[in-house]
């Protein structure tokens, strides 16, 4: 089973991880130059406790752990952001894309490559996350870890 439409994906990959501030200014241009439907933030994950060792347990200060805004919506972080994954409403947006990508990324490098990087089929966690009848929109955005679902950002579908 197939879905009739094909949306365009693209991934950003700068050669360094991204501080909270950074991503923040980079997807908020992002949202702004409109055309995307789903957006990812993959990276290395920030645990909410130090996992081991002496502090084992307590709070972590991790100076990445933080809460930024797009668009409308209020985010924590629970990553430290090294590639973004977009799906785009068609092919017309990634010369904007690629504007703030350039206005952002001034002192490093970066990457963006089109191409299939989201699912957009069902699969056992997304089933066993949200159901027999999940909301098309979820597919491939559940991240088995978590306890919560996607974040919804105004402007962004």
């Amino acid at each position: 089973m197939t879905d009739a439409i094909t949306y365009p994906q693209v991934r950003i990959v700068p050669s360094r991880m991204l501080f909270p501030e950074t991503a923040e200014r980079l997807l908020n241009m992002i949202v702004k130059a409109g055309g995307i439907r789903r957006m990812i933030l993959n990276g290395p994950r920030i645990p909410a406790t130090i996992p081991y060792g002496p502090g084992k347990g307590l709070a972590n200060p991790h100076t990445m752990k933080k809460k930024i805004t797009v668009g409308t919506e209020e985010i924590e972080l629970q990553v430290q952001v090294g590639t973004i994954l977009l799906e785009l409403e068609n092919s017309d947006v990634i010369p904007a894309i690629k504007v703030a990508c350039d206005a952002v990324f001034t002192e490093f490098p970066y990457q963006i490559k089109e191409g299939r990087f989201m699912k957009t089929q069902p699969s056992l966690v997304d089933y066993a996350k949200y159901g027999p009848n999940a909301d098309k929109m979820k597919i491939g955005m559940s991240d088995y870890k978590s306890k919560s679902g996607p974040v919804i950002i105004q402007g962004v579908k």
